[in-house]
């Protein structure tokens, strides 16, 4: 099966900083692939090759088995790569609706009466959001009205009603507690279960392990390997990102510490 986007040795440097080097990956179809690592780790410049904000400086990218070079983001969403920042891109003010169709409105009449035609986004939003799960008290409510969970699903939703074929969320669940974590997972599975490649990005192993299905760990700009799930356990995926000997380390480290404080004493 041809890989939706594949990453082949893909590099990126800021002047003398290596935000990235020889990152190489693949999104499947129907899969969800988790990107994980600590801040600095260089998730987000990899997302933002992927989505077109930044050019790689070394390696390849392909989309459907075909090289790309991105100019805009505009491109990959044309090739169906859809992101999901943390801020959303939504207006709060603005309602569900209104900020569904932003940019892509359905209109009715012609020249210097054209309009948005509301009843119409009306019915294709409550039925794009139904579709993958979604309920929503009215779609006519304000965007800022709804819970950190409900406006990522609504994002979700969204991308995917526009043939999102990759669809990547950036630390979809950071900000918000288990319920509303858990309800955003429920709509990543959905996505998956459409055919959508999903790239999930996040520090958080628990969230990642519940519906990951590859798992790829980044280390300061390097790749400390993919593994898929049944190759691995959860508690060796988070032994590898906390870094065992580095935990290891400052065990002894305070253990002596707290020795030398003790015998002051």
């Amino acid at each position: 099966m041809t890989p939706l986007v594949e990453a082949r040795g893909i590099s990126k440097y800021f002047g003398p900083v290596v935000a990235l080097k020889a990152i190489s990956l693949k999104v499947m179809p129907g899969e969800v692939h988790c990107l994980l690592g600590d801040n600095g780790a260089g998730k987000s410049t990899l997302i933002k090759i992927f989505s077109g904000v930044f050019p790689p400086d070394e390696g390849e990218l392909l989309v459907g088995g075909r090289p790309v070079r991105f100019k805009s983001p505009k491109e990959a969403m044309d090739l169906g790569i859809a992101t999901v920042y943390q801020d959303l891109a939504m207006i709060p003010l603005m309602s569900i609706v209104r900020n569904f169709f932003l940019g892509r409105e359905p209109t009715v009449g012609w020249g210097p009466l054209k309009r948005f035609d509301l009843k119409t986004a009306e019915a294709i939003a409550r039925q794009a959001l139904a579709e993958i799960g979604i309920e929503v008290r009215d779609v006519h409510q304000a965007v800022g009205t709804l819970s950190g969970g409900e406006r990522q699903s609504v994002a979700i939703a969204r991308a995917v009603h526009f043939g999102a074929k990759v669809l990547i969320l950036d630390e979809p669940t950071s900000a918000l507690g288990v319920k509303e974590a858990a309800v955003v997972l429920r709509y990543i599975v959905e996505a998956k279960k459409r055919g959508v490649g999903v790239v999930f990005i996040t520090h958080n192993v628990h969230h990642a392990w519940a519906v990951g299905d590859v798992f790829t760990l980044l280390n300061r700009g390097r790749s400390m390997g993919t593994f898929r799930r049944q190759e691995t356990t959860r508690e060796e995926v988070l032994q590898m990102m906390a870094g065992g000997e580095e935990l290891e380390s400052l065990e002894v480290e305070l253990a002596e510490i707290a020795r030398t404080e003790g015998g002051k004493r």
